[in-house]
């Protein structure tokens, strides 16, 4: 009897969470919670703070009453308890920015089924099956492709000034984790670098933390003494940037521009820009409207951008290559993980199980390859792109 009535008491809840969702909320009644795991001096988390402070400006709501930041939260217990507070302070919406929060964020759903939660980068929310936890990501695989043609062309410029530092054009990738995002970033950066300069090959150093100025600047000083001629990056801090000025060697930054700090050896960066995000998840709690179990910005609903290209720093012509590229990643013309541009142990990719439904061993379980491709960020919005592909060496793992 006592199931019985839990039972009861659980549909019920659920039921009143769908008609409160469905019945949408005013604007001025809108409170959106969000969780980062840094403050702004993170270059990742600075990018979320400005999207939700630009997008809400964009809606009329004002920060303290509509919306509140809460940052420097870790990836634990912390985020599921921060969750939970800004529920007690009237938030109806939700968002954590960090891989690691997942998990958390998940538990705190299921204790209010009447609050939506969404979560950047997440892998779960297609499997949990819960109707108020969602993932969100972009397909920044085709904005760091278009960073790696800029790459490319600068890396042509130093050959043809017999400035290389080995028989090849290298770089040299700041990694944080060996995750598929990472993975799929980077692969996606060399494949547009090699697309305009054949020959290049690249070299992967990882600081096992997204955030960790010291580390990254160490590991981008050790690629360079490893030869690198242009660095790029996975991770959150100006360690990378600044090795790079330092050093005066060209770099391919993430989340932002890094001109101002390194106006000498900043080309170019990619970013997710999730102000269109934010304005879609609060107007569809507005709307009561479902918002999607994984949602994935592209570049034509501008969430994938990149910065300005710092002409002092870029090879010539690069701007109008950029703008050629862009016009063909949006057509289809190009597709960034055509199987015909690389191959994994000499051997052609012609299928291959990717990770989607994520469990604890990282299970591969499903096709990716369609019609020649890798097709990313149809079957979940986060990256599942893993491949170990050939030109790329990993320092270390």
């Amino acid at each position: 009897m006592k199931k019985i009535l839990a039972l009861v008491l659980v549909l019920a809840l659920c039921l009143t969470a769908a008609v409160s969702l469905a019945e949408g909320i005013a604007k001025e009644d809108i409170k959106l919670g969000v969780i980062t795991l840094h403050d702004d001096k993170s270059t990742y988390d600075a990018n979320f703070i400005n999207a939700v402070k630009e997008a809400c400006a964009n809606l009329g709501l004002e920060e303290g009453k509509n919306y509140v930041i809460v940052s420097g939260i870790e990836e634990s217990d912390a985020c599921r308890d921060t969750a939970l507070d800004l529920v007690d302070d009237g938030c109806n919406i939700i968002f954590a920015d960090s891989f690691g929060h997942e998990d958390f964020l998940i538990e705190a759903a299921k204790e209010h089924p009447e609050v939506e939660f969404c979560h950047a980068t997440g892998t779960k929310a297609h499997t949990e099956n819960l109707a108020n936890f969602h993932n969100a990501f972009a397909s920044i695989y085709e904005g760091r492709y278009l960073a790696g043609v800029a790459a490319g062309l600068k890396l042509n410029e130093i050959k043809e000034a017999g400035k290389l530092k080995g028989e090849v054009p290298m770089i040299g990738y700041v990694g944080a984790f060996p995750y598929a995002e990472v993975k799929s970033g980077y692969t996606s950066f060399y494949l547009g670098a090699r697309s305009v300069c054949p020959d290049v090959i690249m070299k992967v150093q990882f600081t096992g933390s997204w955030y960790d100025e010291t580390g990254e600047k160490t590991a981008a000083e050790a690629l360079i003494g490893l030869g690198a001629d242009l660095i790029s990056q996975h991770a959150d801090s100006m360690g990378a940037p600044t090795a790079c000025e330092t050093a005066g060697i060209p770099d391919v930054s993430y989340n932002g521009s890094t001109v101002d700090a390194c106006p000498n050896t900043f080309i170019v960066a990619s970013r997710i820009n999730w102000v269109p995000y934010f304005e879609y998840i609060i107007g569809q709690r507005i709307a009561g409207e479902p918002i999607d179990t994984d949602w994935t910005g592209t570049i034509a609903t501008g969430s994938v951008e990149l910065t300005a290209v710092n002409t002092n720093a870029a090879a010539e012509g690069t701007e109008a290559k950029l703008e050629e590229i862009k016009a063909k990643l949006e057509s289809g013309e190009v597709k960034v993980f055509d199987t015909a541009t690389f191959t994994k142990d000499g051997a052609p990719v012609e299928s291959y199980l990717a990770d989607v439904d994520t469990d604890a061993a990282f299970t591969p379980d499903t096709e990716a390859i369609k019609d020649g491709y890798f097709d990313e960020s149809s079957l979940r919005s986060a990256p599942y792109f893993d491949i170990d592909i050939d030109g790329i060496e990993i320092v270390n793992n």
